[in-house]
């Protein structure tokens, strides 16, 4: 048990440098609002060990970002926690109590909601206070900036988590870190999946791209 809870945190330090280091790698801004993949590393974390070692992850990076990478100061600080946290928890609690194939897609699709969700609302109530303007101004920014940007966000990140999962958790049976279980054979299912997921990937940022330029207004 003890060497176990070990090499759970030999994992969560590992994966936390890599999810702190793709903020240096792949880090652009919309408007006021950082666009990342950090939490796409931070969820496996959740899925393989549970919602606490992701939420400790989170609250890892975003100080990390914060002493280094990030210009919003406490404010980014805070908004980079409860994305990333929201997120992890979520998609953990529900996957450790669903351990199926089914339930890691509804994980995902429930922690991509979650995330919107709470993140429309802290910017409600928090992002006046960053941006100096009244509260008004911002519930204006919902439909054409803060709905649409949270949205691709968390997409991206869900299908980013399903192309990370298998690779990194096979690589890590391989060295004996993680539990090997029954083996299993590639499928057409993950290849599918993993054809789906860029798919979506790609469709998003298309989205997104359109709907900031204003090409076209969905919300």
């Amino acid at each position: 048990m003890k060497k176990e809870k070990i090499r759970a945190i030999a994992v969560t330090g590992m994966i936390t440098a890599a999810a702190f280091l793709i903020t240096f790698v792949f880090r652009f801004k919309v408007s006021f609002l950082t666009f990342d993949f950090k939490d796409a590393f931070i969820a496996l974390l959740s899925l393989m060990y549970g919602p606490l070692y992701g939420v400790a992850s989170s609250a890892i990076v975003a100080l990390l970002e914060f002493l280094t990478v990030s210009d919003t100061g406490v404010y980014g600080l805070i908004m980079n926690f409860l994305a990333s946290g929201t997120f992890a928890f979520v998609c953990g609690i529900i996957y450790k109590n669903k351990r199926t194939f089914s339930g890691a897609i509804l994980s995902l699709v429930f922690a991509a909601i979650s995330v919107v969700i709470v993140m429309v609302t802290a910017n409600i109530f928090i992002t006046p206070f960053y941006m100096g303007v009244p509260r008004s101004a911002v519930i204006e920014m919902i439909l054409p900036l803060l709905l649409p940007f949270n949205l691709a966000k968390t997409v991206m990140n869900a299908s980013s988590t399903l192309l990370l999962y298998k690779p990194v958790t096979a690589g890590l049976k391989r060295m004996n870190i993680l539990p090997k279980g029954e083996k299993q054979t590639k499928s057409l299912r993950s290849i599918l999946l993993a054809v789906i997921s860029i798919l979506v990937m790609v469709l998003t940022v298309l989205f997104l791209t359109l709907q900031l330029n204003g090409v076209f207004q969905v919300f």
